[in-house]
């Protein structure tokens, strides 16, 4: 066991790579326009490109290189994600760094989905569900670690030194793998219709806009968090990291206890509780002026509540439809990359046409949205239905 468990984090180190070079640019949104001359708004673009480019070719790359040997297909993919953040630290101008952010996702999505297959394959038997959840800690570390690191690496360094930095580490990542990982079969593939099938269901549809305005309305007042805190709420910028830092610890409990709640209280209950938690959250944030303390207890509540929704809405996705959870848990994160995208993109229209302090107000519209989508589920028999039919396949 403890032979295929070092490997397993070297994996997960990937994963807190992959998720840093994501999560840090909202936390270092002002230092870029600054530095590329352009506005906060439209600096803001580079999270909803990065989006876009991971939510549409990493399920078409998977289902192309299913065949693929793993440990060959990761090298690959990591070389790729490598050599995007070096493009990013020697590139200076706004589209260059576009095309950057655009190779980033591409290596990002195929190195989050195969570091996932990979651990459930080497891990010992009956441990492979653990294994997957140390990798998608290295995610969670990201955001808790990754993010307000790179803020402080920013103001000593300079901010493209944090790109610099995880190609560095992500190619020492990339020699142990080449060196000690093992070849490692493809799987069968599942083409790209065939998954795709599976809109034509109301259900999954219904289930799939919960997590499209739950996480548009989340990524709409995240992605311009750091200028709203300085702006807004005029924290003063030596406490702009420790707010992340809170920020990422709260996300890694609500996470925790939104899988138990799970299992204690039900799918239903927990993403109506989260969901209401979070529109409370963001409306305070809105109206709760320049106290420190007020605004980071706000900034727990707000990550608790957010995070505490996606093992809920996971699990939701995958016994929907049973038969099909793999291509379900697919689906759901190109959503998810999706929601990211439109609620950075129309975060930056909101505030270049109406201000930077209303973007807490249409995130509450996103997040209200995905509660209705909850009770449309639950309340009209769709999930029943769904669940028997799956229910009489299986037999």
């Amino acid at each position: 066991m403890m032979k295929s468990a070092w490997k397993v984090y070297v994996l997960a180190l990937i994963s807190f790579l992959v998720g840093t070079s994501n999560y840090v640019i909202s936390g270092i949104l002002d230092r870029i326009a600054e530095t590329l001359g352009i506005s906060v708004a439209t600096a803001g673009q580079l999270i909803t490109v990065y989006s876009l480019a991971y939510a549409v070719v990493t399920p078409i790359l998977m289902a192309l290189t299913a065949k693929m040997d793993r440990r060959k297909l990761l090298l690959y993919s990591l070389g790729l994600f490598i050599a995007a953040n070096l493009l990013t630290y020697i590139f200076s101008g706004f589209g260059l760094f576009i095309a950057a952010r655009i190779i980033t996702a591409i290596g990002a999505g195929v190195v989050t989905v195969n570091a996932l297959s990979i651990a459930a394959k080497i891990a010992p038997s009956g441990k492979q569900a653990s294994a997957i959840a140390n990798v998608t800690m290295g995610i969670t570390a990201s955001l808790i670690i990754g993010v307000p690191l790179g803020r402080m690496v920013a103001s000593a360094f300079g901010w493209k030194a944090i790109f610099l930095v995880i190609a560095i580490v992500g190619a020492i990542s990339m020699l142990v793998i080449a060196a000690v990982f093992p070849r490692m079969k493809g799987d069968k593939p599942v083409p790209l219709i065939n998954q795709f099938a599976l809109l034509k269901k109301p259900q999954v549809l219904v289930a799939l806009a919960i997590t499209f305005f739950w996480l548009g309305g989340y990524s709409l007042a995240y992605t311009y968090i750091t200028p709203f805190l300085l702006e807004v709420t005029h924290i003063n910028e030596s406490l702009i990291s420790a707010a992340l830092f809170v920020f990422g610890i709260a996300s890694l409990i609500g996470s925790k206890v939104g899988g138990y709640s799970t299992d204690k209280r039900g799918i239903k209950f927990t993403l109506i509780s989260g969901m209401v938690l979070h529109v409370i959250s963001l409306l305070l944030l809105a109206l709760v002026g320049q106290s420190v303390i007020a605004v980071f207890a706000i900034l727990i509540l707000w990550s608790f509540a957010a995070w505490s929704s996606a093992p809920a809405q996971q699990f939701n996705l995958v016994s929907l439809v049973p038969e099909s959870s793999g291509v379900m848990l697919s689906l759901n994160s190109s959503m998810m990359q999706l929601s990211m995208a439109v609620g950075a993109g129309m975060g930056g229209l909101i505030v270049n046409r109406i201000s930077l302090a209303s973007i807490t107000w249409f995130g509450v519209l996103g997040v209200l949205i995905a509660i209705i989508a909850v009770f449309v589920l639950f309340s009209t028999g769709l999930r029943y239905s769904a669940a028997q039919s799956a229910d009489k396949k299986l037999q």
